[in-house]
């Protein structure tokens, strides 16, 4: 759609485009699919191959590959940022509250650059970059399931409410119910890996484990705490399903201001609107964790919190679970360490946010428009009239 003529004063729906270069990538998925992929002769160039096997990659699967390269790039580009994110938002739960008073003034991690000033000194450069493994393994499915059940669903909700922002949030909603859910588990491990500290634990600021690896950390957990822990903190994350209702139809709509296309649309003529994108991404981005970053530090709370009933204290008594649901760990950490708690971490929180997202974006839309063109590059090579035919 163009902005450049008369429109409604609020965002609607793009008309259908055509997304393939062949009517085939429309097609079902069957078995069959693949016995008929298309074979150019061997003497074409390599580039002219990918091109043409491409054209054989169903409509279904390009949201789901485009959307696992973009939790693959954000995973790495943000990891270090995470880390200290996480440490900062976790410090507060492992501190020794079998003293008589609670000391909210000893903090290990202070800021950006004091918390990385740490984690390098005590833990190098494997610490900056400690639970990406997990992290990767959450952003692929994440964003795969997240970006394919949005994109599947606006015109079903459109079609029920007729309201563009309102189908918007619905789908975000949907989405991000799908993708945590499923990828809950993985994300409780990226955050106790993240959180534990290569040093002892007597200061009562580090978090009182150790695990090795991703595996070790899900058998360990498994057999202290039981399969309840790798839900912790699901409650929060759902409640914080508010943040994709507000960036993604945020997103959506600032893009089409800028650039007059819906997400995964690009312009025939190879213009890429870097600019517009960006932009878009970052407003978005800016007000969802601006309004929703609270439940990020429950979520982390309740998820460094070990579950079994024998972890003791150091003075050997046995130590009672500190957080017991949302609305406790909000009492707890509201009468222990005040509201500004709720906000730990939210300046590494919003450097590391906006450039998570604008790689994310970024690598998604030009993956759908460079999947795109393949494609339609590969169905013009198929043509009779170049020497192949399919």
């Amino acid at each position: 759609m163009s902005f450049d003529r008369d429109h409604a004063p609020q965002p609607v729906l793009l008309p259908p485009t055509p997304q393939y270069a062949t009517d085939r990538r429309d097609e079902p998925v069957t078995a069959t699919s693949f016995n008929t992929m298309p074979t150019p002769p061997s003497d074409l160039p390599l580039l002219s191959r990918i091109q043409i096997y491409s054209t054989s990659v169903p409509k279904a699967w390009i949201s789901p590959i485009c959307g696992a390269g973009a939790g693959l790039a954000s995973g790495i580009v943000t990891c270090p940022l995470d880390v200290i994110k996480t440490k900062l938002q976790a410090q507060g739960g492992f501190a020794n509250r079998n003293k008589t008073q609670f000391q909210t003034s000893k903090q290990l991690y202070r800021g950006i650059f004091g918390t990385g000033s740490v984690i390098w000194k005590e833990e190098g450069l494997r610490g900056m970059y400690r639970g990406l493994g997990p992290m990767l393994m959450g952003y692929l499915p994440t964003w795969a399931v997240y970006l394919t059940v949005y994109e599947n669903t606006r015109d079903y909700y459109y079609d029920q409410c007729g309201s563009w922002w309102v189908a918007r949030c619905y789908s975000s909603l949907t989405a991000g119910a799908c993708s945590t859910v499923l990828t809950n588990p993985i994300w409780v491990i990226k955050t106790r890996l993240m959180s534990q500290s290569t040093r002892g634990t007597t200061d009562g600021m580090r978090a009182p484990w150790h695990y090795t690896s991703t595996l070790d950390a899900a058998r360990k957990m498994y057999r202290a705490e039981g399969m309840r822990a790798f839900y912790s903190g699901l409650t929060p994350a759902l409640l914080g399903l508010t943040h994709v209702a507000v960036q993604f139809p945020l997103y959506e709509w600032f893009k089409m201001k800028f650039t007059g296309y819906g997400m995964g649309e690009h312009p025939k003529d190879g213009h890429s609107h870097f600019l517009g994108i960006s932009a878009a991404t970052f407003l978005s981005k800016v007000c969802a964790s601006t309004a929703t970053y609270p439940h990020e530090v429950l979520r982390t709370r309740l998820q460094t919190q070990q579950r079994q009933a024998s972890v003791a204290s150091s003075d050997g008594m046995r130590a009672a679970q500190q957080y017991k649901g949302v609305i406790s760990t909000c009492r707890v950490m509201l009468a222990e360490e005040g509201w500004r708690a709720f906000y730990a971490g939210i300046g590494v929180n919003l450097v590391r946010a906006v450039p998570a997202a604008m790689t994310t974006m970024l690598t998604y839309e030009y993956l759908q428009r460079g999947i795109q063109e393949m494609q339609a590059e590969g169905a013009e090579k198929m043509k009779p009239h170049d020497g192949y035919s399919v």
